[in-house]
């Protein structure tokens, strides 16, 4: 990326973005957010099956960076009229959107710490796994802010209304070890064992079928519908996954009784 705060490599299609601002605990600056736009239409535009999200250094992300020197002095006259977006409408939110309707499936490793806007990206993938050592911040409340970047409406969602507002009132760190039995994440490793395990949960998920796509999206589309609404998306979604070449060889292969080879289409 141009500004060197992300990197993407491709390793079997399986697309690792790692954010790379250590220093600064992997905090959204400017530069970083530019970088990650770049990195998604890179995604987008390529043939991975899968993205991967960590942090480098031993920090996931921290959150937006209160200290960056790229960012332009705050103007609180422009915004109480309502003349300037703010960055969450202006990038945040496009991005985290962005990210919900990618086709392929979302992993994120979370190294070290998840805080503010860094901890909705860490429980915004379709399967989360943490170091031992990771901990979790809702850390608006610190600074006199809401949160945001849907995390008002994951966590309720993903551990009860009332572990939420305690996580976001007190602004307390969790520990990866409690989100696990919270059920806010998937899955605890060894610091040294991280991206073995989500490199390996990853290439697992590159080698499915196209569905697997369409899986993510029912279920992210769920969060939000009725009962029958539902019902009809699946069957909608369902007739697509049956005209794909991957379900022709999922097929096959069952009879051939052998290992299937998905293509991705």
């Amino acid at each position: 990326m141009k500004n060197g705060r992300i990197l993407l490599d491709i390793q079997d299609d399986v697309a690792v973005l790692t954010l790379n601002h250590p220093e600064a605990l992997n905090a959204f600056g400017i530069r970083l957010r530019a970088d990650i736009t770049e990195a998604l239409d890179e995604v987008e535009a390529g043939t991975a099956r899968c993205l991967l999200i960590t942090g480098a250094g031993r920090g996931f992300c921290s959150g937006a960076n209160l200290n960056d020197v790229d960012r332009a002095p705050r103007d609180r006259g422009a915004e109480e009229r309502g003349e300037m977006q703010t960055d969450l409408q202006s990038w945040y939110n496009p991005t985290f959107i962005r990210l919900r309707e990618l086709k392929i499936p979302v992993v994120t490793a979370i190294n070290g710490v998840a805080a503010g806007a860094g901890m909705s990206l860490a429980i915004s993938a379709d399967i989360r796994v943490a170091a031992r050592s990771a901990t979790f911040i809702q850390a608006f409340a610190r600074i006199g802010l809401v949160p945001d970047c849907g995390a008002t409406f994951l966590l309720p969602r993903l551990i009860g209304m009332a572990r939420a507002m305690e996580l976001s009132l007190l602004a307390e760190a969790l520990p990866a070890e409690r989100a696990l039995e919270w059920g806010m994440i998937n899955r605890v490793v060894d610091d040294a064992a991280l991206m073995e395990e989500a490199m390996a949960i990853a290439r697992r998920l590159a080698k499915g079928p196209s569905s697997l796509g369409l899986i993510r999206k029912l279920y992210w589309d769920g969060l939000t519908s009725g009962y029958s609404e539902q019902l009809e998306r699946e069957a909608r979604v369902q007739i697509a996954a049956g005209g794909s070449a991957d379900h022709a060889e999922g097929i096959a292969a069952f009879r051939e009784k052998r290992r299937a080879v998905f293509s991705g289409r």
